[in-house]
């Protein structure tokens, strides 16, 4: 039989798909590990892990940082159906699936008898030489197989589109958002840096209630600082697949935790590390503080546009202190200087965050 070019098409769709995913296995291009952050084994980067600064690179990055981070992007289970319930003890037929008892009949009290259904054979046909018959059977068996990979491809090119705002089918879609938030305020407001302590401490990363908590905590303590905000930066994309949303999301958070001489402060899903500051306190004078939020959320439409202004902001961080547990897939909290005695001086700020915009 011969192969149309659409089924040869669509075979080569799925063997370069599944040739792709064992590559990207292979090699390791997405940085996730059960939902956790795995650190690139680079040079620039292997300090991270051990809170060590390499030497020639105190002078440029001095600066400390807080990281607390929870959630996944894996794809929400279905929930649990109900269990059967189990027939009573003095009835055959009375519970489980609705038998018999549901209609008003009794069980008999013994056993209970069915005879085996006896039934003529079926008449033989020979094939008297067309092929008729072997063709029509060729073709039924091929129509078993293809037709399972067709609906599959015609559903996922159906999802590829959003659904609407609240549904069920936009959270469980591979259709996702990520979304980064940074502020600059000025070093004046240093009580904000031990309430980000507190806030990633005392956070429950294990529940989807936990992690929103956070996020509504963070967004109201940015909030009560109106007047300590300089610089704003903002972007919230859309990505169709989880897998390239995760990567997406690792990216980000790498860029942003590379600006950091040490993660003097670090709670992952629940387990906190602390590091202590390889030099000794900064005597520059402490110019601002820089909190980015990192999220993933279950929505099918960017969460804003852009963030130009002080309303802006304030229209954002109020919006995304209200995110439901149930679209709140990954959250990530950056915030420094973390160290009390460490500072981050107006020139850093610049060389580290040229994208922010004054407000």
């Amino acid at each position: 039989m011969q192969v149309t070019p659409s089924v040869k098409r669509l075979w080569l769709m799925i063997s370069a798909t599944a040739v792709l995913i064992a590559l990207v296995v292979y090699l390791g291009v997405v940085p996730v590990v059960k939902g956790q952050p795995v650190f690139l084994k680079t040079a620039e980067t292997q300090w991270l892990r051990d809170g060590l600064l390499p030497q020639g690179a105190i002078a440029e990055q001095a600066v400390s940082g807080g990281m607390s981070r929870g959630g996944s992007f894996s794809q929400p289970a279905p929930a649990p159906s109900a269990p059967r319930s189990l027939p009573p003890s003095g009835g055959g037929y009375g519970g489980g699936y609705g038998g018999y008892g549901g209609y008003g009949y009794r069980s008999a009290p013994g056993p209970v008898i069915v005879p085996y259904p006896t039934y003529n054979p079926a008449p033989v046909y020979v094939d008297s030489g067309d092929d008729g018959g072997e063709l029509f059977f060729i073709i039924v068996v091929l129509g078993f197989i293809l037709l399972p990979i067709v609906f599959s491809y015609i559903q996922s090119s159906r999802r590829e589109g959003p659904a609407a705002t609240g549904s069920q089918s936009e959270l469980l879609n591979d259709i996702v958002t990520v979304t980064r938030l940074q502020v600059a305020l000025l070093a004046g407001a240093r009580e904000l840096q031990g309430q980000l302590d507190r806030i990633a401490l005392e956070a429950d990363l294990s529940t989807s209630a936990g992690l929103a908590a956070q996020l509504r905590a963070t967004a109201l303590a940015l909030l009560r600082h109106p007047d300590y905000w300089t610089h704003v930066g903002a972007d919230s994309q859309t990505v169709a697949g989880r897998e390239k949303a995760a990567e997406l999301f690792e990216r980000l958070s790498i860029q942003e935790r590379s600006k950091f001489a040490v993660e003097t402060l670090v709670n992952v899903g629940g387990e906190v590390q602390r590091r202590a500051m390889p030099t000794a306190p900064s005597d520059e004078v402490a110019s601002h503080i820089v909190v980015t939020l990192l999220l993933g959320t279950a929505d099918d439409r960017p969460l804003f546009k852009s963030v130009n202004s002080v309303a802006d902001l304030n229209a954002v961080l109020q919006r995304l202190g209200s995110i439901s547990p149930a679209y709140l897939l990954v959250y990530e909290l950056l915030w420094t200087p973390q160290d009390p005695s460490d500072s981050l001086s107006a020139d850093e700020l610049i060389a580290n965050y040229p994208d922010l915009v004054t407000l």
